[in-house]
């Protein structure tokens, strides 16, 4: 079936796949029924899928289906140290390595090369906190994040808009600033807020602010597109 053909659906009571048939969707599936499904990863080449499923109390759980959503399992998850903040925001696997993932966690930056089998943390500075997560489609070594003070505090640090990027698995990060606001700045980017084009080094970011920020260079430099945007939700490279 192409791809063109299902959509998935994640609502906070359950997991819905969608098949076309001629001109119309038809319900053809649902998943994790009365449970929030908070985050959803797509087939791969392979139809492998992943799915975060918010219970509250209990953490993010995270489900790995093998056969583009007919059956699931738990997998290892992410976990913080501050069992309150067990949350999931992004998860990104790289498109020609799907066995790494990333993920920018509520508690910080986790990085699994199994498949989810497995994680760990890796520590970035000025913080590990944050929202958005974009992967370099062909290396999977290579990620960018874009961080905040700490969840009480959801602006840059030190009021210097910056980008962080890894090239080596998360063992360094580059603090990328060239192009960015550094004074009195107080941009947050959401969970969709950033994006990398096929090419790997084309990207494009937007903040809550209405700032629109574009880089052709992997982030080593940013050019405004505009500033006067209402707050911005999600950007999308084509």
């Amino acid at each position: 079936m192409h791809s063109n053909d299902r959509a998935w659906v994640a609502t906070r009571k359950v997991l819905f796949e969608l098949r076309r048939q001629g001109t119309n969707w038809n319900l053809h599936n649902s998943s994790f029924l009365g449970e929030p499904v908070t985050m959803l990863l797509p087939p791969d080449d392979r139809g492998r899928m992943l799915a975060a499923l918010n219970l509250g109390h209990f953490g993010v759980k995270l489900h790995a289906s093998p056969d583009a959503g007919a059956t699931w399992q738990e997998v290892a998850s992410p976990t913080a140290e501050d069992q309150n903040i067990q949350d999931a925001h992004r998860i990104q696997r790289c498109a020609a390595q799907p066995d790494v993932l990333w993920c920018q966690h509520h508690g910080g930056i986790w990085r699994s090369t199994d498949k989810a089998a497995n994680w760990h943390e890796v520590k970035a500075q000025p913080s590990s906190f944050g929202f958005a997560l974009a992967v370099h489609p062909e290396d999977g070594n290579t990620a960018w994040f874009v961080p905040a003070v700490k969840d009480e505090k959801r602006v840059p640090v030190d009021g210097a808009m910056v980008v962080n990027r890894t090239r080596d698995g998360g063992q360094t990060f580059d603090t990328l600033r060239r192009g960015l606001p550094q004074h009195n700045a107080f941009d947050l980017v959401y969970r969709h807020g950033l994006d990398v084009a096929a090419d790997g080094q084309t990207l494009i970011m937007g903040s809550t602010t209405g700032n629109l920020w574009a880089s052709g260079d992997g982030g080593d430099s940013w050019q405004t597109v505009s500033s006067h945007l209402s707050p911005i939700a999600t950007v999308r490279l084509g």
